[in-house]
């Protein structure tokens, strides 16, 4: 397997494909085996690199509470591991937040940048929150109650049984949540989650984003109670060469419409 030691952590990673250099960051609780599927696609087009984040599969859970800035500065490790100066960086969810604090803390080593269904953390002029939803907060509660909430913010039309009903494409995404919420879990397992979870809560780009200097394809679902579009919205008004994305679905809007993988393969690849 192969494992790298990077910053006092032994890291899982996987390389696939070939063509322009793309690096994936994964969302919270992901892992390469449960993000396989989605990492395929893109597999297909680039020379692919991803990894087990810290605390998370088959990489090392620290002692220590982690910030952002070690999730980002822990990929940008594993990058110059395998000799890459700059490459093309794609985030999902948390992995999102980690690839804005990537591109504001290393801009040149970006050449384009892809941020699905994420935030930038802070407030908006109005006051209003653009963080997404606080998932630490659901460790307080019941597993059931935690499968009736992470359902509702997956896709806030989820919430009406009658939709899933009529949308077995949408019940299949809400069974596999499901599935993956429930599914046993070690302490250890769970205190590496916790750790990310501690560390996304506290995740704020919000100023720093006009230091971004790449293109940037940033897209968002339309029913997404996790990163709402307004979130998406606040990136681009703020990252120069910027283009915002809204697509039919929630907060796994790239299984759920069928355009939002290839848009976002196109534009990696400059097509």
């Amino acid at each position: 397997m192969p494992i790298a030691n990077l910053r006092g952590l032994d890291v899982y990673y996987e390389r696939q494909g070939t063509g322009p250099r793309l690096l994936f960051v994964n969302g919270s609780g992901a892992t390469l085996e449960t993000a396989a599927v989605l990492l395929a696609p893109f597999a297909e087009h680039f020379d692919l690199l991803a990894h087990d984040q810290r605390g998370l599969g088959r990489t090392t859970i620290p002692d220590d509470q982690p910030t952002m800035a070690d999730y980002a500065a822990d990929t940008l490790a594993l990058a110059d591991h395998v000799g890459w100066e700059t490459f093309r960086l794609v985030g999902v969810s948390f992995g999102g937040m980690v690839a804005q604090e990537i591109a504001v803390t290393a801009p040149t080593r970006i050449e384009r940048l892809a941020l699905l269904c994420t935030s930038p953390g802070g407030r908006a002029s109005t006051g209003e929150s653009l963080s997404s939803y606080p998932l630490h907060e659901l460790q307080d509660h019941t597993p059931a109650q935690r499968i009736e909430i992470g359902r509702r913010i997956l896709d806030v039309r989820f919430e009406d049984a009658s939709w899933l009903e009529a949308n077995p494409a949408d019940r299949f995404i809400a069974d596999i949540f499901e599935q993956r919420t429930s599914a046993p879990r070690s302490d250890e397992q769970l205190r590496g989650e916790r750790l990310q979870l501690e560390a996304r809560r506290h995740h704020d780009v919000l100023d720093r984003l006009p230091s971004i200097t790449c293109p940037t394809f940033v897209a968002c679902g339309r029913y997404d109670g996790i990163a709402p579009a307004l979130n998406s919205e606040a990136i681009v008004e703020r990252v120069p060469n910027a283009q915002l994305r809204t697509y039919d679905g929630g907060h796994a809007f790239f299984f759920q419409d069928k355009r939002a993988i290839p848009d976002a393969i196109a534009f990696l690849g400059d097509r």
